[in-house]
């Protein structure tokens, strides 16, 4: 997991990124894959954002975030919680005790790892019949505002792939992961962003150029162009689709 590609992102991490629909932890708690006693490590936590939702559901939550500086902003909110400990480890090295969790949570972060020593991570981790849930926002590619805000990162941004690193969402793409049957289920999630939040989602990915960067004013301007485009009432509704994958390893 290289923990630099988000140096110096936590503002805009926290005040852009989307939380978790409702009715996807509905969905978890309905089927069991949460329960009230269970211990859950969440795995590139980041700011804490869905580290936050899950906490009152479970009965403990490890926050493993090697980024300092998105570690720091999710712990000026752990305070309410007295059941998230935050940590400082990564994905391939949690350094948690060995079978101390029953489910592993990875949200908008798997795409940084290192699949097969995440995978052996995990399998040290996780209780006899613990599980391993992984969660995407997605952005919806089909809406004119997202293919208008892509187009925006290829001219701008040299190392954007696409949605999530580029990742390939279809189910099979994770059978290298998984072992079994993989559960898939997916919620809509759209948001609503005025014009900061907008250029804070923007500003928030990993390949979007940094204050001093090259690029760095042409593209808010153009992010700004784009928010300018969609509004209404100084407001755009940016579609998301929650995509969650769940089994065991």
């Amino acid at each position: 997991m290289n923990e630099k590609k988000f140096d110096a992102k936590g503002s805009v991490y926290e005040k852009g990124r989307p939380a978790y629909p409702e009715k996807m932890f509905e969905y978890l708690l309905d089927e069991k894959v949460i329960t009230p006693n269970a211990v859950v490590a969440d795995v590139g936590s980041g700011t804490g954002i869905f580290t936050a939702q899950i906490a009152p559901l479970v009965s403990q939550v490890f926050a493993i975030e090697p980024n300092a500086d998105m570690r720091a902003k999710a712990e000026l909110c752990f305070g309410e919680f007295s059941n998230i400990t935050s940590v400082n480890g990564s994905a391939e090295s949690t350094t948690l005790n060995h079978n101390s969790v029953d489910l592993i949570t990875v949200a908008q972060a798997f795409h940084w790892f290192d699949r097969g020593l995440f995978k052996r991570e995990c399998k040290r981790l996780l209780s006899d019949t613990g599980k391993v849930f992984l969660v995407w926002n997605d952005r919806n590619a089909t809406a004119p505002i997202i293919q208008d805000n892509f187009e925006i990162n290829k001219k701008y941004c040299p190392n954007f792939k696409g949605s999530s690193n580029g990742i390939d969402f279809s189910a099979n793409s994770f059978n290298d992961f998984f072992e079994g049957e993989i559960t898939f289920v997916e919620f809509e999630n759209s948001l609503v962003y005025d014009k900061e939040t907008f250029i804070s989602r923007n500003l928030s990915s990993s390949y979007a150029p940094k204050a001093g960067d090259k690029y760095y004013d042409e593209y808010v301007k153009a992010i700004i162009e784009v928010f300018d485009k969609h509004s209404i009432n100084g407001v755009v509704s940016y579609p998301y689709i929650t995509r969650c994958y769940i089994g065991r390893v």
